[in-house]
């Protein structure tokens, strides 16, 4: 039984530091766990939850974010409000696309940054990981017979 729960736990843990910017492959993780007959719904579930709670720390990192360090870094004040009406035009539907690797946690940093909504940011980009998370088990079932 013990196995069984740090088993979830781990990929938890490997979901939710793969949604940062740190160079982890939680997809190796999670086929590793179905081919060792994990339930697969279970693991959507965990898989899907840390990866989501790892992109709104993405989201709360850009909030905390100041336009004065984009200004020392040699933006402009025109280039910062042309991203900022980028993130606001197309920001919600970016949300969903926040499970690309590397490119993922830049878009959840910046709706945070230029405070797209919130509640509907961390529901776009729940649904974002958890579709990335159910393809890739539809494609490990199907694929495992």
């Amino acid at each position: 039984m013990l196995d069984f729960e740090v088993g979830y736990i781990g990929l938890f843990v490997t979901c939710f530091l793969a949604a940062t910017v740190l160079p982890i492959a939680s997809e190796f993780f999670l086929t590793g766990m179905l081919a060792l007959g994990y339930n697969p719904w279970i693991c959507l579930i965990v898989s899907g939850t840390g990866n989501t709670i790892g992109g709104w720390l993405n989201y709360f990192i850009g909030y905390l974010g100041n336009q004065k360090w984009l200004l020392k870094l040699g933006a402009t004040i025109e280039r910062i409000e042309k991203w900022k009406a980028r993130i606001h035009h197309y920001g919600i539907w970016l949300a969903l696309l926040s499970w690309l690797p590397f490119i993922g946690d830049l878009i959840g940093i910046a709706l945070g940054f230029f405070r797209v909504n919130p509640i509907v940011s961390f529901i776009f980009i729940a649904i974002g990981k958890f579709i990335r998370y159910g393809i890739i088990i539809l494609f490990f079932l199907y694929f495992k017979e």
